[in-house]
């Protein structure tokens, strides 16, 4: 019996030593041995960034780039919409605007495995969807980039004229109470235009660094300002509407996603956090901040409006008293708080022209960089004085540049992204894809035709008083 074991023992000891002496044996044990020892690429771990942004740095930068002009228009937001319709839509728009900025967060970070990259812009993001998505589709990705490029330019190049009409807007509140209709609004942005070619000069970043701490210091000043008037002798609730008509709905909507959109901000600041596994998760940067975000807007859209009710202008500063002293210094301050920020806003589409330009300098580059800029910040005034209401200009921009960017691309490359793999349960996530694209060509098509036609007829009225006032 023992020797029959001993014999099947050898036998087997045999069988084995040939199959691991088969060359072919030892190349699947090579590479099953590579694919276990080699770890799945983790782009956090590639990531070399100077200085780091902690968790909490990362909150107070995201909170930055969202409460800034937008959430001084929420009051005439809820003019628009109602008490309670607003308070509705401006937690739907919030967490509409959230979940995008998420998608496309996850869309990054799961390109940077793919691609083997540490980090990728928010264009990159774009493009890298169609790259590594669909095989008719990807040869799309180097033009969607750009296409995202460009709009970026566009868009931020548009929040360039809403912040020239604001200071325009905020003299001549000022200086109406002392010499009124001295000049026009018109006028007033056309004053701005020499500081604002001087400060549109600055092209290195780390030289704002000192206009930005100003301007967080007046920003803070101002907001406190504005909460004490918003909370003084409030009216009863009763004496506002609480839903107001369905016309006035997407000037609502294009408001608040001008409001609440940060899509060119998210990217940079997910890329230079020390922790980037905590941007996206619960808590997490982007939740945390946008239930910060969204609380504030509501509290100011909601008393904003419920104080002045239809006399709510585009920026709750001017709706604060003309004779006070502390008003009135709170309208300059953010006039100069708008201002400094303008240099900051500007370096996204010069970056933009500047990088298309390479390769192309000549002996005479330096005095070229100066026509450029000053030519951009021309026509900047150029049309914020054209159509100076600023409510309006808010509403516009927001229906047209930030809808299509921060609601329409994400849901577009998120839906190219998930294509080969699924859209989940009962196709779950198309069905969300196309909610959201739906809500933004909504907010595109009616926002800018409601915009378009207030500005048309602010146009005829400015210029037929114009007419009457040269007649007599």
């Amino acid at each position: 019996m023992s020797k029959e074991k001993d014999s099947v023992d050898i036998e087997n000891f045999k069988s084995t030593a040939d199959l691991t002496s088969n060359p072919g044996f030892q190349s699947s044990i090579s590479i099953a041995s590579k694919a276990i020892d080699e770890k799945p690429y983790n782009p956090f771990e590639h990531r070399t960034v100077e200085h780091p942004n902690s968790t909490i740095g990362s909150v107070v930068h995201l909170l930055k780039a969202c409460l800034g002009t937008g959430i001084l228009a929420m009051p005439g937001a809820f003019k628009n919409s109602g008490l309670a319709a607003g308070i509705v839509g401006t937690i739907i728009a919030g967490f509409v605007c959230t979940h995008t900025v998420a998608m496309v967060v996850r869309i990054a970070q799961d390109s940077c495995v793919k691609l083997k990259k540490p980090s990728l812009s928010f264009s990159e993001t774009c493009g890298a969807a169609f790259t590594l998505g669909p095989k008719p589709l990807q040869q799309f990705g180097p033009k969607v980039k750009s296409i995202v490029d460009y709009s970026m330019t566009v868009t931020y190049f548009s929040v360039l004229c809403v912040y020239v009409v604001f200071i325009g807007s905020s003299l001549k509140e000022v200086l109406d109470f002392y010499y009124p209709e001295f000049m026009s609004i018109q006028a007033y942005c056309a004053i701005t235009l020499v500081p604002l070619v001087l400060i549109g000069q600055i092209r290195n970043l780390k030289y704002l660094v000192p206009f930005s701490a100003i301007a967080n210091v007046f920003i803070l000043i101002v907001f406190s300002i504005t909460m004490y008037y918003l909370f003084v002798d409030l009216p009863p609730v009763t004496d506002r509407v609480m839903v107001a008509s369905v016309t006035t709905w997407p000037l609502f909507m294009s408001t608040a996603i001008f409001a609440m959109e940060g899509i060119g901000v998210v990217m940079p600041i997910e890329n230079e956090m020390r922790n980037p596994k905590r941007f996206l998760g619960c808590p997490g940067v982007l939740n945390v901040s946008m239930i910060i975000a969204i609380t504030l807007y509501g509290i100011v859209g909601f008393f904003g409006y419920l104080q002045y009710g239809d006399e709510a202008k585009g920026s709750v500063t001017l709706n604060l008293p003309e004779g006070d002293i502390i008003a009135q210094a709170a309208k300059l301050l953010m006039a100069v708080v708008i201002f400094l920020s303008y240099a900051l806003q500007f370096y996204v589409p010069m970056e933009m022209i500047t990088r298309t330009r390479k390769g192309k300098e000549s002996k005479y580059e330096n005095f070229v960089q100066v026509a450029i800029r000053t030519g951009l910040v021309t026509v900047s005034v150029a049309i914020a004085a054209a159509f100076p209401n600023l409510e309006l200009v808010i509403s516009f921009v927001g229906a047209v540049f930030f809808s299509t960017l921060g609601l329409l691309i994400p849901v577009v490359i998120d839906t190219v992204h998930r294509w080969e793999d699924g859209f989940g349960f009962c196709g779950y996530h198309m069905i969300k894809n196309i909610i959201i694209g739906l809500i933004s060509l909504i907010a595109l098509f009616s926002g800018a035709y409601v915009s378009i036609e207030g500005m048309i007829q602010d146009f005829g009225g400015s210029s037929h008083e114009s007419h009457n006032a040269t007649l007599t």
